[in-house]
């Protein structure tokens, strides 16, 4: 059985000399999925039916530049060899937290420019974004990318996990945590988490708090579950030290914007 494990082709089709990735449709269908949800929630708070177009222009762009580069800097030994592979980012290799990074800088020029609360738009979008997060993971399982330690296969089967996931999990010749399905079924939990808290009208700027707070209690211990982790300074791992920071900024910027009055306005004001 061990000898017979195939993994699934990464190639969903070719056109010509055009190939086209699983991981590329799977990051695409997790947006469109984000904005459709994002979308309907826009209008109900007032604002124009373009504004979430003319943002995803710049932040789509931005996220994917964002995830790239990141991973990039704490991979380079990867590219330092051939640096024109930075750009192939159909095998893999775009870092969440270089998206949110480079998401987050870009809403915040979008809504100086256009006179619009950047926590209000935060808000509205975060139950977006970790929809398409949960969607994008699966985009790595194609790729046979961001798994855990290794398993047995019993232990999979014990998760009552298709044949297809506990087969694409056999990589290097062994079973391995499907990390890419923990993270995966975590961000939908926070999705339906978020839709709810709605209904309490939350202070305004505490609904994408929230939403980092929750994916970077996740991310800190999935990730050390994980091998294909990047480093710091060598020895941390990226992802958990900046897990830290976000979770207690986090909170520091709620108990802060609460006492100056900043968050006084709530969710579903105007």
């Amino acid at each position: 059985m061990l000898l017979t494990a195939q993994p699934l082709d990464p190639i969903a089709f070719e056109l010509g000399p055009i190939t086209v990735f699983w991981y590329g449709i799977l990051i695409g269908l997790g947006a469109l999925l984000g904005y459709l949800l994002v979308n309907r929630e826009m209008k109900k708070r007032g604002l124009p039916e373009d504004m979430l177009a003319d943002l995803l222009i710049f932040a789509l762009p931005a996220a994917i530049i964002g995830a790239r580069i990141y991973y990039v800097i704490f991979r380079w030994e990867q590219f330092a060899d051939n640096p024109m592979r930075a750009f192939a980012i159909w095998e893999g290799g775009l870092a969440i937290h270089g998206a949110l990074i480079a998401s987050v800088i870009t809403g915040l020029i979008f809504a100086k420019v256009k006179k619009v609360s950047f926590w209000k738009l935060a808000d509205i979008a975060a139950p977006g974004i970790l929809l398409g997060q949960a969607v994008g993971r699966w985009g790595n399982f194609m790729n046979q990318e961001v798994y855990g330690g290794e398993v047995s296969r019993s232990f999979l089967e014990g998760m009552m996990l298709p044949d297809f996931i506990i087969e694409q999990m056999f990589i290097n010749g062994s079973y391995h945590h499907p990390t890419f399905l923990y993270e995966s079924v975590w961000n939908l939990l926070g999705v339906a988490l978020l839709l709810y808290l709605r209904r309490w009208n939350l202070r305004r700027g505490e609904m994408f708090l929230t939403y980092v707070i929750y994916y970077s209690v996740a991310r800190l211990f999935i990730e050390g579950i994980r091998t294909d982790y990047l480093l710091i300074f060598g020895t941390l791992r990226t992802a958990q030290v900046l897990s830290i920071i976000l979770i207690i900024g986090s909170i520091i910027l709620i108990i802060y914007r609460r006492k100056t009055g900043l968050a006084d306005k709530r969710y579903l004001d105007d």
